[in-house]
């Protein structure tokens, strides 16, 4: 008796997995199954509104912030570095960058600091950027061509003792008019393209690159001398308006950071794929401060708008001081005038 009752538990405990197996499979299955959440591309005019506060920058700079851009993480943690080692100067500055282990992009722009800061300062602004650079690269190049032809419509970009603008056929180019000084225009990005445009969500304005008013004006200027001899100082960096890229030594500059999804090759390859996602390091000292939400403010799946509530944070680090002027090559340079 005890061994039939032992076998009608065992037979009744087998038929009761056998009942639930295919309802759990089928879970499994379907989680397995499920596709990633996506986001929607960006429009025309929300690339435009994004690009606007640098699309009048020198080529070579947009270059750099695009490219710096899909380095979040890196951006945050250059520009706390550079807050704490005010006393580097000059060539002694760049060989302490020169020792960091950031994208060349990143470090490129410690030669700009007030650029570098307000990148930190707005920092769901500069992961939407990043984000759109790796998932719609020509679309961004061409939003920034509609600004500038916008701007030189208003009569807001010309030719100065600063700057250079000039056409490559249907491209607005715009560089230094002293390959040794290289000046970063100052403008409101909502008022300088004309017709006034929509302000970036959580967009704050920082001192040197604002101008309170529509038009342009050029303050002081950045000596580049004293970095010319490093690996990613400003002479490496273009842009190729006619293939759509970025130049970095003499080639076309390709972004390893782990931070965001080329969504075109997650869905070509099921998943992560190639040499997309290596070489990125986590925010390090900075992701506490973040709440350790690497992923989810920087994952990119929907362009920034989750990284957008981290804007006031990155806006409360602003105690850290502001970066004034230029050095290095001379030190800084003043010049121009409101126009």
């Amino acid at each position: 008796m005890k061994f039939i009752k032992q076998s009608l538990s065992i037979f009744l405990s087998g038929c009761l997995v056998l009942a639930t197996a295919p309802a759990a499979f089928a879970r499994v299955n379907q989680s397995v199954a499920q596709p990633p959440v996506q986001a929607a591309p960006q429009t025309p005019e929300q690339l435009q509104q994004l690009v606007a506060p640098i699309a009048l920058y020198p080529d070579a700079l947009v270059a750099q912030i695009l490219a710096a851009a899909t380095y979040p993480d890196q951006v945050v943690e250059a520009d706390r570095w550079l807050q704490q080692h005010t006393d580097l100067k000059g060539e002694q500055l760049g060989k302490e960058v020169d020792q960091q282990v950031w994208d060349p992009s990143v470090k490129a722009l410690v030669e700009f600091p007030s650029v570098l800061a307000n990148m930190d300062k707005n920092l769901s602004w500069t992961s939407s950027l990043g984000d759109a650079y790796v998932n719609q690269q020509e679309d961004v190049m061409n939003a920034v061509q509609v600004m500038r032809d916008r701007a030189e419509k208003a009569g807001n970009l010309k030719s100065t003792s600063e700057e250079k603008v000039s056409k490559q056929g249907q491209s607005i180019v715009i560089e230094p008019a002293d390959p040794e000084v290289v000046y970063v225009p100052e403008y409101d990005p909502w008022l300088v393209y004309g017709e006034p445009i929509g302000i970036w969500p959580g967009w704050y304005w920082y001192p040197g690159l604002f101008l309170d008013g529509p038009g342009m004006f050029f303050g002081l200027g950045f000596g580049i001398g004293f970095f010319g001899g490093f690996g990613w100082g400003w002479g490496r960096w273009g842009y190729d308006w006619h293939n759509h890229g970025i130049i970095f030594n003499h080639g076309a500059y390709v972004s390893h950071s782990r931070v965001f999804v080329n969504r075109n090759t997650f869905n070509r390859a099921g998943g992560f794929h190639g040499g997309d996602f290596s070489g990125a390091r986590a925010f390090g000292g900075s992701q506490h401060e973040f709440g350790g939400t690497h992923s989810g403010a920087f994952s990119g799946f929907n362009h920034g708008g989750v990284a957008r509530g981290f804007s006031s944070r990155g806006q409360s680090s602003f105690g850290g001081g502001f970066h004034g002027g230029g050095f290095g090559g001379g030190g800084s340079h003043g010049g121009g005038g409101r126009r």
